[in-house]
């Protein structure tokens, strides 16, 4: 073989090394096909062995995709959003796409923004976690001006007719509640952000279980804040000093998320508060479980939201969306969720 150098190794040059068709080289190199794993092998060591590189410019030419998928979260520092982005990252890799991500640090104005930014690198798919607070026109002309596929993760959208992986939140405040009536507790509060539909569902979740058990909703026991993202910890805190004023004070809460319920622990043991003797929580997404977030004093009771079945399940749509010659109608998948008992209930 003539020596060559890295810029004009081709897909051709080891189908020809190997004695191969392209075909067979090309499904190999972008993870599709039946391909037996003998030759599978063969064909990524003589790539390796080449330092092949595909031709990113020539393929999009070629197929009229980039490989590329877009992301937009919230908050990138967020161990939730930090946990599905790497999952799906590494799903999307095996696939042979690149996932590009961005945050709107919790801005509505700065999400369309990031969302116009990743059309113009001509993503084949967006993914988005909507930091807004209610129906957006705006981002729905965009999406469908573009008439780029996009699917929502967590948190839906009014006024989107989407493709949605996420949980049934309602469900989620129904299951914490639930959790803390049959531990005995009786006056139980809701840390929560009832502008984000999330937090929508998780109240209601939240107040149709009280009121079926027989419970009385105190409007004084409900405290809304504005983030549960980065300053989630902060708001929880705030929110929790609120509750502790009131005659007489919570024996139980159920936060929106862990961050929030950090904060909420943190102003009840400074209080000089036992947890749970004196006040119990729970949280929802199980940030000890996705990664070192287990600092708290007290080990925190949540609802499991369970990362990787949302990254497997949104990697699903994502390849489904890719196939441009049959029309994929909107799906909702709602990821099974798994109450999780420790230290604080």
């Amino acid at each position: 073989m003539s020596i060559r150098t890295r810029d004009s190794i081709r897909m051709r040059d080891i189908a020809a090394d190997l004695g191969v068709s392209v075909i067979t080289v090309s499904k190999v190199l972008r993870n599709q096909g039946r391909i037996s794993s003998e030759m599978r092998k063969r064909v990524l060591q003589r790539a390796k062995e080449l330092n092949y590189h595909p031709d990113l410019t020539a393929r999009s030419l070629a197929t009229g995709r980039t490989y590329l998928i877009g992301m937009i979260v919230p908050d990138l520092m967020h161990p939730f959003f930090a946990a599905i982005a790497k999952a799906l990252a590494r799903n999307l890799r095996q696939k042979g796409y690149s996932l590009v991500i961005s945050s709107s640090d919790e801005d509505p104005v700065l999400e369309l923004q990031e969302i116009e930014a990743l059309l113009a690198r001509r993503i084949d798919t967006l993914v988005l976690a909507s930091s807004q607070r209610a129906k957006s026109n705006s981002i729905s002309r965009c999406l469908k001006e573009a008439r780029v596929p996009h699917l929502l993760l967590d948190r839906p959208l009014r006024g989107l007719n989407s493709h949605f992986v996420g949980s049934d939140d309602e469900a989620i405040g129904r299951l914490a509640t639930e959790h803390l009536i049959e531990r005995g507790y009786r006056r139980i509060a809701h840390i929560g952000i009832p502008n984000l539909p999330p937090g929508r569902g998780r109240l209601m979740g939240y107040k149709a279980t009280l009121k079926r058990h027989g419970h009385r909703i105190q409007t004084s026991r409900v405290v809304a804040v504005e983030s549960g993202d980065e300053r989630g910890e902060e708001c929880g805190y705030a929110a929790m000093h609120k509750l502790m004023a009131l005659k007489p004070p919570p024996d139980a809460v159920f936060c929106y998320n862990d961050l929030i319920a950090s904060g909420a622990q943190r102003a009840v043991l400074e209080a000089g508060l036992a947890i749970p003797g004196d006040i119990a929580l729970i949280g929802v997404s199980n940030l000890a479980g996705l990664s070192r977030w287990n600092s708290l004093q007290v080990s925190l009771s949540t609802v499991d939201q369970d990362v990787a079945r949302l990254a497997e399940e949104a990697t699903q749509q994502i390849l489904e969306m890719q196939d441009w010659q049959t029309k994929v109608l909107p799906k909702r998948t709602f990821v099974p969720l798994k109450l999780i008992v420790r230290d604080s209930t």
